[in-house]
């Protein structure tokens, strides 16, 4: 029985983490389609590009707590769970964020696909998940990230890799389980595989910018008139 409820716990984190909550904001807010703007991802940056600020950020907050509800589901179907169970949970929350179940569509060369986000805002609901006061390292490393390193994908890398550091220290020091490192490399190598398009142009110098690097190169490819 225990296993059962194991599997449930599992889905269904992977079918929370489906809901493409960004699809819908737009949706509701502009009429447009989300997968057909920008990048065509359902995540906080897409999202901000194409409604705005407010559009992006409750996308951001939405997806933050579909990593977190794997714990809500795993406390409630198995209370006693071991830590694998709640580390299963937290990365198929992620993987479905990434590969939505309900964005499934069918390519042009007959192979079903599943769209959805990078992963990385439900990637630190997961950590949360697992360790709540994660928040107060990953939110002040993916900010930092995005305004200096400007990149989103290096963002969202940056958010599971610090997952992965947190884990391994706490860890080191004995104050949470060895199982909890294998989330942090899953969901580094689920962000990872995600992001593979945006690495190939970040290696071209082709990837699209955010934050203060987006600012200063707007600024140095359209300056001012001194004398305005």
């Amino acid at each position: 029985m225990q296993i059962l409820l194991s599997v449930i716990a599992i889905l269904l984190s992977y079918l929370a983490g489906s809901i493409p909550f960004g699809l819908l904001i737009v949706k509701i807010s502009t009429g447009h389609d989300i997968r057909f703007l920008g990048s065509g991802r359902t995540g906080g940056t897409n999202v901000m590009r194409a409604a705005g600020f407010l559009a992006g950020f409750f996308t951001a907050v939405l997806d933050i707590t579909k990593g977190y509800a794997s714990k809500w589901f795993v406390d409630l179907l198995v209370p006693d769970a071991p830590p694998i169970l709640r580390v299963l949970a937290a990365a198929f929350a992620v993987w479905g964020s990434i590969h939505s179940i309900f964005l499934i569509e069918r390519k042009e060369n007959g192979r079903w696909h599943l769209r959805g986000g990078a992963g990385g805002a439900t990637a630190g609901g997961a950590t949360m998940a697992l360790f709540f006061n994660a928040w107060l390292i990953l939110i002040p490393v993916g900010v930092c990230v995005f305004i200096f390193i400007g990149y989103a994908s290096i963002t969202t890398i940056s958010i599971a890799l610090t997952a992965l550091v947190i884990f391994t220290v706490r860890f080191l020091k004995g104050l949470s389980p060895w199982e909890y490192i294998i989330f942090g490399i899953l969901a580094l190598a689920e962000v990872l595989f995600a992001l593979r398009p945006n690495l190939v142009r970040l290696r071209q110098g082709t990837e699209r910018t955010v934050g203060l690097r987006a600012y200063l190169e707007k600024r140095r490819n359209n300056p001012t008139d001194q004398g305005k």
